[in-house]
């Protein structure tokens, strides 16, 4: 496989760059009032013209063209980024939720008006209950951490109406690292649960933690290391028994679609991540969804309103009796909830068993092809991710895995997730999702095969990757604490 690092590196072009002085987009009509120069209207406050650049619209569409082309998206290439479920997002989803009936829609619109949206989303909650084996779904929160705020909230109310003062929820040490904030947000004590050598939660330290001052727990399953915990039940029978309750991190739910439900399980509460499941956009900041879904004891404190279905047939919008309020303005990201419908929809059915099936297939094939190059610390059939280890590269070469995720850009891969969970050395997390082709699978395959030689033969050709890209290494730690977001013009300008 040739290496692509001596491919030329692409540049990036300032926007200031481009263009003359005597450049411009429009050209202004000429006036029909007396001019008046801008420094008498502005005064001190400008001091020198503002440093914009001169460029022609041409110019401007070029540019920004040029710098949506090196964005990296799930419509550009192999995106395995495990625990994120980036799977390719249907065109239909972007037709359905840009019919104007949906699009145009006003927030403050009377419910007689807009019968059609509330039925797509009470379509989307009863879709939702059935999926996840719970009957009452909350469509409000808008992201799947803020859907567990929402859940631990609902818990939080059921005990206090019970009277019953608790303080610690248990969250185990493979967990999202959202769990635990979340539990500190709710005003409880996380308290880890150590994971045994199977990978799933330790039994007997569960329960030797569990007392009547645990409120929940909140787990994954499959969990962050892509493996269903074979003590599933034994674990939700054993919180109940404290008097707690369980609550499910659906953002792996992809994984079991058909196969198996949550509140079968025994868990009272669970969000469920719209875009990782039922493939609406990722976000990257922008509009997102976490339903809750809930049995019908924590119902009555989900966040309100709820859509409900009318003995006439008409569909209206209720609180439940004793909801914990808001989570959001209005009823949540509607685009979102659109895109989801009518994947379900389209899906159907069987089509979602499919999709669990297909998901957990690749991402078996994969850890098959991959394990005996790359060290695989729970080496058991995985759901729909598996967790390889960088420890051994590190060893013998002096290679991080972070290096490793470097080198995968070069080969126009996204790198999978690294370093988490965090229970594994050197961690390399990969997610194929149902959507890739075998080829596709086969040629990432060769490529961490490849690059674990490259570690053997120039492990600094991996510690000074990447080289394709539009900048090479930047110093992420900085970038975190010391963020610089505003370019500012050079003194000549």
């Amino acid at each position: 496989m040739t290496s692509p690092s001596e491919q030329p590196a692409l540049t990036g072009t300032l926007i200031f760059d481009l263009g003359s002085d005597d450049s411009r987009c429009v050209e202004p009509p000429v006036l029909d009032v007396p001019p008046i120069p801008l420094d008498e209207v502005l005064g001190a406050s400008r001091r020198s013209a503002p440093a914009l650049p001169h460029v022609t619209e041409v110019d401007i569409a070029r540019h920004y063209e040029r710098l949506a082309s090196t964005n990296f998206g799930v419509d550009s290439g192999f995106y395995p980024l495990g625990s994120c479920t980036m799977k390719y997002n249907p065109k239909i989803n972007e037709w359905a939720c840009r019919l104007p009936g949906f699009a145009d829609l006003h927030p403050y619109q009377p419910a007689s008006t807009v019968q059609g949206a509330l039925e797509l989303m009470w379509g989307l909650q009863e879709a939702l209950a059935e999926v996840s084996g719970l009957p009452a779904v909350t469509l409000q929160p808008a992201a799947g951490a803020h859907g567990e705020l929402a859940g631990l909230l609902a818990i939080r109310a059921y005990h206090t109406d019970r009277g019953d003062a608790r303080t610690r929820v248990l969250v185990p040490d493979s967990a999202h690292g959202t769990n635990p904030a979340t539990v500190a947000m709710c005003g409880y004590e996380a308290v880890q649960v150590p994971s045994d050598e199977r990978g799933g939660v330790d039994l007997g330290a569960l329960r030797r933690l569990l007392g009547t001052d645990v409120a929940a727990i909140m787990l994954t399953n499959p969990n962050t290391l892509g493996l269903f915990d074979e003590n599933i039940l034994a674990i939700t029978a054993a919180a109940h028994e404290a008097g707690a309750l369980a609550y499910c991190d659906g953002a792996n739910l992809n994984a079991i679609l058909g196969k198996t439900r949550p509140g079968d399980m025994g868990f009272d509460a669970l969000h469920i991540n719209l875009h990782k499941t039922f493939s609406t956009p990722h976000g990257g900041g922008g509009p997102g969804a976490g339903p809750v879904a809930v049995t019908d004891t924590l119902a009555p404190y989900l966040p309100g309103p709820l859509v409900a279905r009318d003995t006439d047939g008409r569909f209206s919008l209720a609180d439940p009796a004793r909801s914990i309020g808001r989570m959001r303005s209005f009823l949540g990201n509607f685009g979102v909830l659109v895109r989801a419908y009518t994947y379900i929809r389209a899906t159907g059915a069987d089509g979602l068993t499919d999709v669990a099936e297909q998901a957990v297939l690749s991402a078996n094939y994969l850890k098959v092809l991959l394990h005996e190059a790359w060290p695989l610390p729970y080496d058991r059939t995985c759901m729909h991710e598996f967790v390889l280890s960088g420890s051994r590269l590190r060893k013998e070469h002096g290679v991080r895995t972070l290096d490793v995720a470097k080198r995968l850009l070069d080969y126009g891969i996204h790198p999978p997730t690294v370093y988490f969970p965090l229970i594994v050395d050197e961690a390399l997390m990969i997610e194929p999702t149902e959507t890739e082709s075998k080829a596709t699978l086969d040629r990432f395959a060769a490529v961490l095969l490849r690059i674990a030689e490259e570690a053997a033969e120039d492990p600094g050709l991996l510690q000074a990757a990447p080289y394709t890209t539009p900048v090479r290494r930047l110093d992420e730690a900085a970038a975190i604490k010391q963020p610089d977001l505003a370019w500012r013009p050079s003194p000549d300008s």
